[in-house]
């Protein structure tokens, strides 16, 4: 209680300085005239009972500094006055401040934009209640995410481990709500759903298990809040309220509440339906085959006490089980667990993988600009070794002097990490409702919270104190002696110092930047001139599922064939094709194949995993994809007629070993079908850029009808005008079937969509690495200037041309520049089969690429040593031997 009361009583006095103060001197000033009136009676002369009184009292400053520290708070003071002396030499030097602010700026907010992605997406868990104890279920040595619907309940019900177990997966449908019928992205889920989650509705009720009773048995749907609140204005009298989807009547049970989007962090669903339901929902009921793995993901909440480990041990004892019981279907049927969040290690994997390089990479160009800072803190600090001399001159101790530099660091820390943890925030909230694909529910929810400013702050702290720390031992070694006599510290020695390995350093990461940058955008550039397979150009995308119409069956591939003559006839047009699912789109669709001569299906005795197309005979010519062999589809390959494929070049090779052998060749699907291959097309692109050569096979859709399906209608004329015409002769068959008319070019941003992203992140990190770069060697080329501007004086006095004095004073950070960048160049090299994994045809041994590093370089070096060198020729050795 005494020391919290002895703690006011100094923050009081503290906050009254000035009148203490006051008081303080007038007390001092009375006891001393007190003393001098006694020493005036005992006879001595008016100055000497001055001085007299003066020497019995003692040191007036030391008795006032013991009084300031046992009234008040000593560090307090100190370090508000240290503030304001900061501020006033700051405010001397505006352009060291706004250069020095705006590198931290960009640094810690880079730092923080990278943090605020990583803490939403990986540190950050699920919002819902209890999360630890969430854990997604992956399948197999490739850690799949994917289950069928009969392992799924063999998973929930025979598991000893879990105290529930939940399935979802991600599908589009069409929404009819009394106005024009629209597209919505939905989560299909099984009932138990939000009651293995723990959540709670924000209006209304939820659906639960007890709601199944066999397929189409729960016509029920759960809107999000967004939902909610976009399509319903937040009308609470839609409980209760029927809407066809598909079609077919719906019932809408409540909303979910604001905070609660699902269990997939990057997919924001429109609203929830039963799983049960899927036949209405998607056209096909796959429920009871166990070999189709349609569900996206299984999860649950352990027991309590159970760990991890147990879990894995008690499905994997479940595992064993399904292998025994269905060799058929379910092989190598071991489990693990993830994290849901991601979709387990199927997306969180490449997600770590990459915010952890990108976290690295701005933890280093952090390093690199305290590096630049600090040596622009020796330079400057070479400038003020009068002043310090002066100082430690007149009694200030060391300590104080760094006391007061390490003050300045920190203030210019710190109003950089506010300008950059500002700059981030409003990036991260953009980030957050910015959809990056306009056809899929795609959202990076990474709004910032209370981890994000904490590590701003720590960041800034950090910063400050690290290159502020650069100068300390050119403080310690400071003797005023010599700096009063000879006017400046000793000259620069040519050993390599701490300083230049870190400017050589950052110099390197700025070339690999700079490499990286031309590389992605050559690479992007090839990527939009490269065979896909396909040509995209002079073709518009129809694209629709017909199951938002209620087709099913036999009526969907009489509509398509409809749809299909309906846009033949439109002026213009030159061939329409259809396929079920584009290549590019979104990935792709695999399945496995087995060689004619194999009689054991199970997938371990697949040939190989291809790519599956159902696609109309047009879709060749209407795709501009070449026919190398053999015949295109007909429309005479019905369901009457032989099973038939046309495959490319690719899956010719691996299953046939050539494309003479594959032609009127024979392989099996999964369930035993013979198919015999009509013809070879080119391979192409199917899941990525980036994927090595990909087989693929070619079904007639009239054998394997899809509701799903993208019309190709290829044309020379204005595309305005041609989606106007589609847009009528599709509603004139069918005006409740939503439909979506695109260019392909527009849809091949999907597929560009990683190399635009790597190509803006490189680009973005090479122009910061390029301003670290011009700070760096001018702060190197300055620091250098600074401290020889005597020698350099008397070089000119001694009649040194303009070269040879350049030489001298920008040297050593010319040749810092040219072994950074050629570190950095090498290690771009290195590093190409990296970027080759994410840009397209990319490789940085590109002559282009290479010249325009060198150029790009030796650019940044002539803009970084432009002042330095402008004030070194402008050196007037008269004026400056005369000063010294």
């Amino acid at each position: 209680m005494k020391t919290l009361r002895r703690f006011f009583t100094r923050l009081f006095n503290s906050a009254a300085r000035r009148a203490q103060e006051e008081r303080l001197r007038e007390e001092i000033a009375e006891h001393i005239a007190l003393q001098t009136a006694e020493n005036l009676r005992a006879g001595l002369p008016p100055v000497e009972a001055r001085r007299q009184a003066m020497l019995k009292f003692g040191g007036v400053e030391a008795m006032k500094e013991d009084y300031r520290a046992e009234r008040g708070m000593l560090l307090i003071e100190n370090l508000v006055r240290d503030v304001r002396f900061a501020l006033r030499i700051l405010r001397k030097s505006p352009g060291f401040t706004a250069i020095a602010v705006a590198t931290l700026a960009l640094g810690i907010g880079a730092n923080s934009v990278v943090f605020g992605i990583l803490n939403a997406l990986i540190l950050r868990p699920l919002n819902v209640p209890q999360a630890e104890s969430l854990y997604g279920i992956e399948r197999g040595n490739d850690k799949a995410v994917n289950h069928s619907y009969p392992d799924y309940l063999d998973l929930r019900d025979r598991n000893r481990s879990f105290e529930d177990l939940a399935a979802y997966n991600v599908t589009s449908v069409g929404l009819d709500t009394g106005n024009n019928p629209s597209a919505a992205w939905i989560l299909e889920t099984t009932g138990n759903y939000f009651d293995a989650l723990g959540i709670h509705p924000y209006l209304g009720r939820f659906f639960h298990a007890a709601d199944e009773h066999g397929p189409n048995s729960a016509p029920y749907i759960v809107l999000t809040y967004a939902y909610w609140h976009s399509h319903f204005q937040d009308d609470r009298g839609v409980v209760g309220r029927v809407v066809q989807l598909n079609k077919h009547p719906f019932t809408i049970l409540g909303v979910a509440p604001p905070e609660f989007r699902g269990t997939l962090l990057i997919v924001f669903p429109d609203f929830w339906v039963p799983l049960v339901n899927q036949e209405q929902v998607e056209g096909v009921n796959v429920l009871d085959a166990r070999g189709n793995r349609g569900l996206l993901m299984v999860l649950g909440h352990l027991k309590a006490g159970v760990t991890p480990t147990q879990a894995v041990a008690d499905l994997n004892s479940i595992g064993s089980y399904l292998e025994k019981t269905y060799p058929k279907d379910d092989g190598q049927m071991t489990f693990s667990l993830a994290r849901p969040g991601l979709a387990g290690d199927w997306l969180g994997d490449p997600m770590r993988a990459f915010l952890t390089g990108l976290m690295l990479l701005a933890g280093l160009i952090l390093l690199a600009a305290c590096a630049n800072l600090g040596s622009l803190f020796a330079a400057r600090a070479a400038d003020r070794s009068k002043e310090v001399a002066l100082r430690l001159a007149l009694g200030s101790s060391r300590m104080r002097i760094l006391r007061q530099l390490f003050t300045e660091a920190v203030l210019i820390s710190l109003i950089g990490g506010a300008i950059g943890l500002w700059g981030s925030i409003e990036l991260l909230r953009a980030l957050s409702v910015w959809q990056p694909l306009p056809t899929a529910p795609l959202q990076v929810p990474v709004n910032p919270d209370a981890n994000v400013y904490a590590v701003a702050l720590l960041l800034s702290l950090a910063s400050g104190f690290l290159f502020g720390a650069v100068p300390v031992r050119q403080v310690l070694r400071t003797d005023p002696y010599q700096v009063i006599k000879t006017g400046s510290t000793r000259t620069v020695g040519r050993r390599i110092t701490v300083r230049d390995l870190l400017l050589v350093v950052q110099i390197a990461i700025c070339a690999v930047l700079v490499t990286s940058s031309l590389v992605a955008v050559r690479g992007l550039a090839r990527s939009l001139h490269t065979s896909f397979g396909f040509e995209p150009h002079n073709a518009l995308l129809v694209e629709t599922a017909l199951s938002m119409a209620g087709y099913s069956g036999d009526s969907a591939p009489a509509m398509q064939k409809r749809m299909i003559e309906a846009l033949e006839t439109i002026p213009g047009v030159k061939t329409v094709g259809l396929v079920d699912r584009l290549p590019l789109y979104y990935g792709a669709n695999g399945t496995h194949v087995y060689t004619d001569k194999t009689s054991d299906l199970r997938p371990t005795n697949a040939a190989a995993e291809v790519m599956l197309y159902n696609i109309s005979p047009e879709y060749f010519d209407a795709a501009k994809t070449t026919l190398l062999a053999g015949r295109p589809l007909s429309w005479h390959d019905d369901k009457t007629a032989p099973p038939v494929a046309v495959v490319n070049r690719e899956f010719a090779s691996k299953i046939f070993g050539s494309a003479t052998n594959a032609l009127g060749g024979y392989f099996k699907r999964r369930d035993g079908t013979r198919i015999q291959v009509v013809g070879i097309v080119e391979d192409g692109k199917y899941g990525s850029l980036a994927e090595d050569p990909q087989a693929a096979m070619f079904l007639p859709f009239l054998q394997s009808p899809a509701a799903q399906m993208c019309l190709v209608v290829r044309s020379n004329g204005d595309s305005q005008q041609l989606a106007a015409a589609i847009k009528s002769a599709v509603t004139q068959l069918d005006a409740g079937l939503p439909f979506n008319i695109r260019t392909w070019n527009q849809e091949l941003e999907s597929a560009l969509f990683p190399s635009r992203m790597a190509t803006l992140s490189l680009g973005v990190l090479g122009a910061m690495g390029a301003m670290l770069s011009i700070t760096g060697i001018f702060g190197m080329a300055a620091y250098s200037v600074s401290k020889r501007l005597r020698e350099l004086g008397i070089r000119m006095a001694l009649g040194a041309q303009p070269r040879e004095v350049l030489q001298a004073a920008l040297g050593r950070a010319v040749k810092l520049l040219a072994f950074g960048s050629v570190a950095g160049l090498l290690l771009g090299i290195l590093a190409s089969r990296v970027l080759a994994s994410i840009v397209y045809q990319a490789t940085p041994r590109d002559p282009v690429v290479l010249t325009g590093v060198v150029l790009a370089m030796s650019l940044l070096g002539l803009l970084a040593t432009w002042i330095p060198a402008q004030r070194a020729l402008s050196i007037d050795p008269m004026i400056l031997l005369r000063e010294e």
